[in-house]
């Protein structure tokens, strides 16, 4: 009883807090645009399955907590499930005066704005979590000087010498050494081109970093980057950076981009061979990174909060029916052609989308299992 206790305090909670606040956040995205275009909302529900608890408000609009936390949806009036496939005969078996606002009925861009809402506001709370973040508390940096460059190693073969400044990794700023390390870190045998100074003269260096597996504090595996440099480090090397208002929107603005570059190479990873399925992670391991995470503190888990908010923004638009990038991607055939695609087509595409998203979840899931079961995850 008490291991049980442990686990929901450390694992269960945590999971459920971060995931809470992204559904919430993206679902309220949708319903915030579809609200401002005059559409006729019939549910907001965080989760899905069975309602705990619910009420109506003035609009009509059912709000829900359910029983399934893994999720949520806004249900639009004339939506044949919480999926949101229209249903063909809405505009015929409604209320005439609620025909103006039904979703089916607004025109193509503005049903565009109202799917695409949703992983927009993913995004913004990334941004806002990450720029508060830096404003508030800045960052710690240490000056990104070569230390020394292990012989027999892919900067040694590149051409990296010990005393070189890092000024850039495929076009990112390399603010201090840290920057340089997460860069490398995350493209393993991927090539990338730095940027130095080397006594005044700059040049550009390119290589592979090797794919090394490390254990992380928490005794996780971890597919990463390296290539051979390292930097002793004394106390008086750190400092704290503060970047003013402006300079802040700037840097968060270029952390987003990269980690929408490096998420979208992951993802490519698996298209030519070099994708490690240990990487992918379903329910199961966010929870377990969730809890590992809370216990660093409160920051950490935001700041985990920001990049997962990021990652479920990305993985929503992907071309899937039943995702909003499958709904986005019908509305731009219906903008291109100038008539929607046909209800059996669009139906075909959505079983597709449902059934592809529920093999990936059985997969993470499976993953997630048998990893954890064999020490890999542990």
């Amino acid at each position: 009883m008490i291991e049980f206790a442990f686990w929901l305090l450390s694992y269960v909670i945590p999971f459920l807090a971060v995931l809470t606040v992204i559904v919430f956040v993206h679902e309220m995205g949708h319903y915030l645009v579809a609200r401002w275009n005059g559409v006729a909302i019939q549910t907001f529900s965080v989760g899905f399955g069975r309602e705990l608890f619910g009420w109506n408000d003035r609009h009509g609009t059912r709000w829900r907590l359910s029983a399934i936390p893994l999720g949520g949806y806004v249900r639009f009036v004339g939506d044949m499930n919480a999926a949101s496939l229209p249903d063909p005969d809405a505009p015929e078996n409604s209320d005439p005066a609620l025909a103006p606002r039904l979703f089916v009925n607004k025109n193509v861009w503005q049903r565009i704005a109202i799917v695409a809402a949703g992983p927009i506001a993913n995004v913004l709370l990334t941004f806002f979590i990450l720029y508060a973040l830096l404003l508030g508390y800045g960052r710690y940096t240490i000056t990104p000087v070569i230390g020394e460059v292990l012989p027999g190693s892919v900067a040694e073969a590149a051409g990296l010498m010990q005393g070189d400044e890092v000024l850039a990794v495929d076009g990112y700023v390399v603010r201090g050494f840290e920057d340089f390390q997460r860069y490398v870190a995350t493209s393993p045998e991927r090539e990338v081109v730095v940027e130095i100074d080397r006594n005044g003269t700059l040049r550009s260096l390119t290589m592979v970093p090797e794919a090394v597996t490390v254990e992380d504090r928490f005794g996780n595996n971890q597919r990463i980057g390296r290539i051979g440099v390292t930097r002793n480090v004394e106390d008086t090397d750190v400092t704290l950076y503060r970047p003013g208002p402006v300079e802040a929107v700037g840097m968060t603005v270029e952390e987003i981009r990269f980690i929408i570059q490096r998420t979208g190479e992951f993802l490519g990873d698996f298209f030519v061979g070099r994708g490690d399925v240990e990487q992918l992670g379903g329910p199961v391991k966010v929870a377990k990174v969730s809890g590992e995470v809370a216990t660093l503190g409160v920051i950490a888990l935001i700041n985990l909060m920001a990049l997962l908010s990021l990652n479920i923004g990305i993985f929503n638009l992907l071309p899937v029916p039943m995702l909003d990038g499958g709904h986005l991607l019908y509305y731009l055939f219906e903008a291109v052609r100038g008539r929607p695609l046909s209800m059996r087509t669009q139906e075909m595409g959505f079983r597709f989308g449902f059934a592809l998203v529920l093999a990936l979840m059985v997969f993470t899931l499976f993953n997630d299992t048998i990893f954890a079961h064999f020490g890999i995850l542990r």
